[in-house]
């Protein structure tokens, strides 16, 4: 493909790695992670179902609403915090982890936190 280089092909090999092992149920969703230069997107997801149950990004209204943030790591840990409100809305207390092939540090792990502190369990 035109403009990808090694470094997405070796991010999508281990995404497809991750994804052997890491399913979601109704009882315990799976949560998808995917980083974009500029933004930050999640959902959790129904794998038995195929549906998405609950979702949310930098670009949610939620989101924008509170105006420009401090930096893309502040931005994350706020669309992990609004993903739970949602989640727990849903009657979803509990996800598996899907970091889509992305290391679990920076902006990723800062949605995660966000995630934690609201009451969803990793």
């Amino acid at each position: 493909m035109a403009g990808y280089d090694g470094k997405h092909e070796r991010r999508v090999r281990r995404h497809r790695r991750i994804r052997k092992r890491v399913t979601g149920s109704a009882a315990c969703p799976r949560l998808c992670v995917f980083r974009s230069a500029r933004h930050i997107y999640a959902q959790i997801v129904d794998d038995e179902q195929g549906k998405t149950l609950a979702a949310a990004s930098t670009l949610s209204r939620e989101i924008r609403e509170r105006g420009k943030m401090e930096s893309k790591t502040a931005a994350a840990r706020a669309v992990g915090e609004l993903l739970a409100t949602k989640a727990l809305a849903a009657d979803i207390a509990r996800v598996v982890f899907d970091r889509g092939g992305f290391k679990f540090h920076g902006r990723v792990k800062a949605l995660a936190i966000g995630l934690g502190e609201k009451g969803v369990k990793l």
